[in-house]
C-alpha cells in the first residue's frame, strides 16, 4: 500500500499519495507484533519521506526518517541479537536519505555524520549494495557544502559504479546532480550539451519529474551563457510540470525564469520587484534558504536599476552575510549588486573594491580545482563583474589602472604554475580508449561502414576522460599577478599591446619605452569580423595545388582583411610602438590572427600571449638550451620526409621519431624534458572539446589532454601542423587549445598555426625557421623572417615567450 502510494507520488503528485499513505499507516497500527509494526512504520515513513524530499521539501522530509532511525539505533544497542538484515538495511537506507535531505538544506555536518554511520553499518553487516548510494549521497553533500572538487570526484565514482549495474533511472539521477555541480563550477556549455542529449531520451520515456529537473538545469545553463530566451522557455516548461506534480521545486524554476526575464526587460517595473520578493518569501518558507537569498539579491538589483537606491540598499542590508555553503554564483551576484549600487551613488572606488573582492572569492575556488577546463570555466561567474570593472577602469582614462584590471580578469588559467604531475592510470586508460575509438571511427568512415554508434562511444569516452582529468589533482599553484614595473623591465626595447573590448568599443593598452598609454580604436565588431574573415580566407588558401586564378581571388580577399585589421588595430598605434618588436595580448577572434600578415607588421617579430602575467612567467623561465632535440614525423604528410631530413642536418644530435616509432607513447616520453621539439604532422583543433585537440601520429592521435602528463615540459615546441594555435575562447578570454595547453603546462615558447597550412608551404617555412634559429635568432625573430617570404601561405604564430 505504501509502495503504491510512493508510485502515485511519482506519477500523479502528492495529493494522490497522501490518502494512501495515511491508510497504510492506520493498517500498520493494527498489527499485533510490536517489532513488525515498527519495521513497517519505518518502511512506510522512509517511502513517504523520500517522496516529500523529491517534491522539494527536504526540511519536512528529515522528520519522517528520524523516529525510525532513533528507535533502530536504540534497539541495536540494547538487543543486538534481534537486529537482522532487514532492520539494518532499512536503517542504512533511512540514514542515507536523511543525509541527502540535510545536505539539501545546507546541514553538511549532520549529513556527513549519517553517511559515516552508513559506511560503518555496511562494513559490519556486509551491505555491499549500499556503498554506491553512500558515494552518491556524499557527492551531493560535498556539493551542497561547497567542496566542488570532492563532489565531482564522488559523482564520477558513483556513475562508474552504477554504470556497471546498468540502472538507467539511478544513473540519470546521478547525472542530474553531477550536472548541477558542473554548473556551480561554471561548465555551462558542457552541461547544456549533455542535457540536450538527455532530454529526447527522457521525453520518449515520459518520466515527467526527471524531464522537469533536466529542463530546470538546462535553463540554468542557458542563463549562465546569457541565452535568456532559451532559459525562459526551459524554466517555464519545468515550472508547469513541477506545479502539476505539487512539487515545490517549481519555485527554483520560477527564479531562473524571473532572472532571465529581468535581464531582458527594457524597463524595470514595481511588479517585477514585487514578484522577486514574493518568490523569495515562498522559497524561504520552504527552507530553500540560498535560493530565497538569491531572489532578494535580484530584487535589490532591480531596485538599483530603476534608481530606487535607498530601497535597494535596504534590501541588501536585510540580507544575512553569505554562509560558508552559499554557492559561488550567488556570491558573485551579491558582489555585482553591491558594486552597481556603489556606482549608482557615484562611489567608483567602492564599486571597484567590491569587484576585486568578488574576483578574490572566485580565485579561492579556482585555486582548488583540477584540470585546465574547470579552472578556465569558472570565469563565467565573474563575466558581469569583469565587464563592470573594465568599463570603470576605461572611463578613468588611467592606462595603468586598465592594465591592472585586465591582468586581474583575463586568462586566469595561465596564472598557475602546474604542480608536479601524479600518474593516473585510470585517466591514461580512458585516453587510450579515446585514441582507439578515433582510429576505428576513421577506418569505418573510409570503409563506408555506419559510424553513429562509434561516434556515440567516442563522445562518451571523451566525456569520461575529461571528468577524470577535472579531479585527478589540483591544477597548480597560483602565481602573483604581473606588476607593471616588472613587465616594463622585462620588455626592454620591445612593446606590448593588450586589446580589450568594452561597451562595443575596441581599446588598446600600449606599453612602450617605459610608458603606458591607452588608445581607443573604434567599433570592436569591425575588427573581430575582419579577423574571422581573414581566418576563413587563410583556410581556403592553404591547399598546396590551388588553381592560380582561384588562389589570386582568395589571397586578394585575405589581403583586404589584413589591410582592414592594419587600419583598425595597428596604424593608430604606430606613433607609440614605432619599429619595436611586439608582444600582443589579443581578445576574442584576434587570437587567431597571424600578425605577420598585417602590412605594418610585415617581417616584424611578434609574440602572442594570453596575458602579461603569462608572458612574464614564460619570459622569466630558464632560457631553452638545444642539447635535447626531438624531431617527429607524422603519417600521410607529402613533404615530411624531406622536411625532417633538412632539419636533422641543422640538429645533428637530434632524436628522430618517424614511421612505426612515431607513436603517441614514444612522442610523449621524448617530449618530457626536451629542449627543442619539432613535430611535422596533421593536426586538428576541437572547439567544443578543446583538450581533445590533437596531433595525428602513427597509432592515432596525441591529445592536448595528455600534455599534463609531462613532468618536465619541453621548453620550445614547433607544431608544423594545421590549426593547433587555435583556442576555444570562454568568458574572460580564457583560451584553451593544443598550444594553449602546452603553454599552461609550462612550455616557454610554442610556434604553431591558427589556420590550415599546406604541407609544401609548411615545410618551406620550417626550413627557413630552423636555419635562422640555428644561426642564433630568437624564436620570434626567426619566425618573422620565415613568414616574411610568403605570409599568407605561412600563417604561423609565436606563442608564449619569443
Amino acid at each position: 500500500m505504501y509502495t503504491l502510494a510512493r508510485c502515485y507520488g511519482e506519477t500523479q503528485g502528492s495529493d494522490a499519495a497522501v490518502e494512501l499513505f495515511d491508510l497504510a499507516a492506520r493498517e500498520i497500527e493494527l498489527i499485533d507484533d510490536p517489532r513488525r509494526r515498527v519495521l513497517l512504520k519505518g518502511s512506510a515513513d522512509y517511502q513517504r519521506g523520500g517522496m516529500i524530499m523529491r517534491l522539494g521539501e527536504p526540511e519536512r522530509a528529515v522528520h519522517w526518517f528520524s523516529p525510525f532511525i532513533k528507535f533502530a539505533e536504540d534497539e541495536m544497542r540494547t538487543s543486538p541479537e534481534q537486529f537482522d538484515f532487514e532492520w539494518v538495511s532499512l536503517l542504512a537506507n533511512s540514514l542515507t536519505v536523511r543525509a541527502l535531505s540535510n545536505a539539501a538544506i545546507r546541514r553538511p555536518e549532520l549529513a556527513i555524520a549519517d553517511l559515516e554511520r552508513v559506511t560503518v553499518l555496511s562494513r559490519e553487516h556486509g551491505l555491499d549494495q549500499l556503498y554506491p548510494f553512500t558515494v552518491q549521497a556524499l557527492a551531493n553533500t560535498y556539493k551542497q557544502s561547497g567542496n566542488l572538487p570532492e563532489a565531482l570526484r564522488r559523482y564520477e565514482e558513483a556513475e562508474r559504479i552504477f554504470g556497471a549495474s546498468e540502472s538507467p533511472t539511478i544513473i540519470a539521477s546521478i547525472q542530474l546532480m553531477h550536472a548541477e555541480a558542473m554548473l556551480m563550477v561554471g561548465m555551462s556549455d558542457d552541461v547544456g550539451r549533455m542535457l540536450d542529449e538527455a532530454l529526447p531520451v527522457l521525453r520518449k520515456d515520459k518520466i515527467s519529474q526527471d524531464i522537469a529537473e533536466v529542463e530546470m538545469y538546462r535553463a540554468s545553463a542557458a542563463l549562465l551563457d546569457e541565452q535568456f530566451d532559451l532559459a525562459r522557455r526551459m524554466a517555464k516548461a519545468s515550472m508547469r510540470k513541477l506545479e502539476k506534480r505539487g512539487s515545490t521545486w517549481w519555485m527554483m524554476a520560477a527564479l531562473i525564469e524571473l532572472w532571465a526575464h529581468s535581464m531582458q526587460a527594457k524597463r524595470v517595473t514595481n511588479a517585477l520587484v514585487q514578484k522577486a520578493l514574493t518568490l523569495s518569501g515562498h522559497l524561504s518558507a520552504n527552507h530553500l534558504l540560498d535560493e530565497a537569498w538569491l531572489a532578494r539579491v535580484l530584487a535589490a538589483r532591480l531596485e538599483v536599476r530603476r534608481g530606487r537606491l535607498e530601497e535597494g540598499e535596504e534590501l541588501l542590508r536585510q540580507l544575512p552575510s553569505p554562509r560558508a555553503v552559499t554557492p559561488l554564483d550567488h556570491r558573485m551576484q551579491r558582489r555585482l549588486v553591491l558594486a552597481e549600487l556603489a556606482l549608482a551613488k557615484g562611489d567608483r572606488r567602492t564599486a571597484l573594491l567590491h569587484a576585486r573582492k568578488g574576483l578574490d572569492e572566485l580565485g579561492l575556488v579556482r585555486d582548488q580545482l583540477g584540470g585546465l577546463e574547470l579552472v578556465s570555466a569558472t570565469a563565467v561567474h565573474s563575466r558581469e563583474l569583469r565587464e563592470l570593472a573594465i568599463r570603470l577602469a576605461l572611463e578613468s582614462n588611467n592606462a595603468r589602472q586598465v592594465f591592472v584590471w585586465l591582468e586581474r580578469t583575463r586568462a586566469q588559467a595561465y596564472r598557475y604554475e602546474p604542480l608536479e604531475h601524479v600518474e593516473n592510470a585510470e585517466l591514461a586508460e580512458h585516453i587510450a580508449e579515446v585514441r582507439g575509438l578515433g582510429r576505428e571511427l576513421m577506418r569505418a568512415g573510409l570503409d563506408g561502414r555506419p559510424t553513429a554508434e562509434l561516434r556515440t562511444k567516442l563522445v562518451k569516452a571523451q566525456r569520461e576522460a575529461n571528468r577524470l582529468g577535472w579531479h585527478a589533482q589540483r591544477w597548480g599553484r597560483p602565481r602573483p599577478m604581473a606588476g607593471l614595473s616588472e613587465v616594463i623591465a622585462e620588455l626592454g626595447e620591445r612593446a606590448m599591446v593588450s586589446f580589450v573590448v568594452s561597451g562595443g568599443g575596441m581599446v588598446a593598452v600600449v606599453i612602450a619605452g617605459g610608458q603606458v598609454r591607452m588608445v581607443r580604436l573604434g567599433v570592436a565588431k569591425d575588427a573581430l569580423e575582419s579577423a574571422q574573415k581573414l581566418h576563413f580566407d587563410l583556410n581556403a588558401l592553404a591547399p598546396d595545388y590551388l588553381q592560380p586564378p582561384l588562389a589570386q581571388v582568395i589571397e586578394a580577399s585575405a589581403r583586404k582583411q589584413a589591410d582592414a585589421l592594419d587600419t583598425l588595430l595597428i596604424k593608430p598605434l604606430i606613433h607609440l610602438i614605432g619599429e619595436r618588436e611586439l608582444v600582443v595580448v589579443p581578445t576574442g577572434t584576434l587570437y587567431a590572427v597571424p600578425w605577420g600578415v598585417i602590412p605594418s607588421l610585415h617581417g616584424r617579430p611578434v609574440v602572442t600571449a594570453p596575458s602579461a602575467t603569462a608572458w612574464l612567467a614564460a619570459a622569466q623561465s630558464d632560457k631553452p638550451k638545444t642539447d635535447k632535440v626531438l624531431l617527429v614525423r607524422g603519417p600521410s604528410l607529402q613533404f615530411a620526409d624531406g622536411e625532417l631530413d633538412r632539419l636533422a642536418a641543422h640538429h645533428v644530435r637530434a632524436t628522430v621519431l618517424s614511421g612505426e616509432d612515431a607513436t603517441a607513447a614514444e612522442v610523449l616520453a621524448h617530449l618530457d624534458g626536451a629542449d627543442l621539439v619539432h613535430v611535422a604532422a596533421h593536426g586538428e583543433h576541437e572547439n567544443e572539446n578543446a583538450l581533445f585537440s590533437r596531433l595525428e601520429l602513427v597509432d592515432g592521435p596525441l591529445f592536448a589532454h595528455e600534455l599534463g602528463r609531462l613532468r618536465t615540459p619541453p621548453a620550445h615546441v614547433v607544431l608544423a601542423a594545421c590549426s593547433l594555435a587555435l583556442n576555444r575562447i570562454r568568458p574572460g578570454d580564457e583560451a584553451l587549445g593544443f598550444a594553449g595547453a602546452m603553454l599552461a603546462g609550462g612550455t616557454r615558447t610554442v610556434v604553431a598555426a591558427a589556420s590550415k597550412v599546406g604541407d609544401e608551404a609548411s615545410a618551406a617555412a620550417m626550413a627557413d625557421y630552423h636555419r635562422a634559429l640555428v644561426a642564433g635568432a630568437a624564436p620570434a625573430v626567426a619566425l618573422a623572417e620565415a613568414m616574411a617570404k610568403d605570409p599568407f601561405r605561412r600563417p604561423f604564430l609565436c606563442l608564449g615567450s619569443g
